[in-house]
């Protein structure tokens, strides 16, 4: 019989972990029978064991992280949030308010992390180790506009500054709400990130002419100095009346001028 280790594990189990470790972030079964060179059914065995004593943390269901052996509490430790996300929802990206937060967009702090995924998947919100992850499924063709950001040896796509508004202004509760979105636009503008030829190319691409309506009108509700950026969306604008905020239950009153219902207040940029 083997003898246990002062960490609780025999020292073949050690060895198997040690493996498991080697893993650069989130794993499956299958990964796992592979670096062990085990049959599938050994490995799920054996991976179910060391979850169940805290040596590998349930990502998700299906999806495991090693606990490093240098882990004072096991039962604490965390994945990387992101790489975790990037792995359960490939192909994916990190967006909306979490993009915000990233880029500097935004001084809120979210709770739930913002994920858009070509997968297509049966749910919109799901959980990794405790943290709430909302997820909105687009078609492939709208994976455009990310770029890869090194979380340690894995890249992980997020939205650039430009995709991010125009994802805000196509749906507005990606970014919290039409209040929020209106303070993040007016940063993006004002930063470094600004690039309204991008900005309005990525409407293009994207085939919703409502993201005009709300750009046009934020622009002028807030008050912003954009004539040339103005007068672009109100020629490219649908013709249809649609919501300044799907997202809140209130009519709100119509804007012929921008063919909007009004159901938000935005106030202007303070001077």
């Amino acid at each position: 019989m083997s003898l246990m280790s002062a960490a609780g594990l025999t020292a073949e189990n050690r060895t198997h972990l040690a493996r498991l470790n080697r893993i650069d972030g989130p794993f499956t079964v299958d990964d796992a029978a592979e670096v062990l060179g085990a049959p599938r059914p050994r490995a799920q065995r054996l991976v179910r064991y060391l979850a169940e004593r805290g040596w590998l943390a349930r990502v998700r269901r299906g999806l495991y992280v090693a606990v490093p052996l240098s882990a004072s509490v096991p039962e604490e430790w965390r994945a990387d949030l992101w790489r975790a996300a990037a792995r359960a929802y490939a192909p994916c990206y990190i967006a909306g308010w979490s993009a915000c937060e990233h880029w500097g967009l935004t001084e809120q702090v979210f709770r739930d992390l913002m994920v858009v995924s070509a997968r297509p998947i049966g749910f919109r919100k799901d959980s990794i180790q405790g943290t709430p992850v909302r997820i909105k499924v687009v078609g492939p063709a709208k994976m455009f506009g990310t770029v890869g950001v090194w979380r340690g040896s894995e890249r992980v796509e997020v939205s650039d500054p430009s995709r991010t508004i125009v994802d805000l202004l196509d749906d507005p509760s990606m970014g919290g709400g039409i209040r929020h979105v209106a303070e993040v636009l007016t940063e993006y503008l004002d930063g470094p990130h600004r690039d309204e030829e991008l900005l309005l190319d990525y409407c293009d691409r994207l085939g919703n002419r409502s993201v005009y309506k709300r750009l046009g009108y934020l622009l002028e509700a807030l008050g912003l100095d954009e004539p040339d950026l103005i007068e672009r969306c109100r020629e490219l604008m649908s013709s249809g009346v649609g919501m300044l905020d799907p997202g809140i239950d209130a009519p709100g009153v119509r804007d012929s001028h921008w063919n909007l219902r009004v159901n938000a207040r935005i106030d202007p940029v303070s001077a």
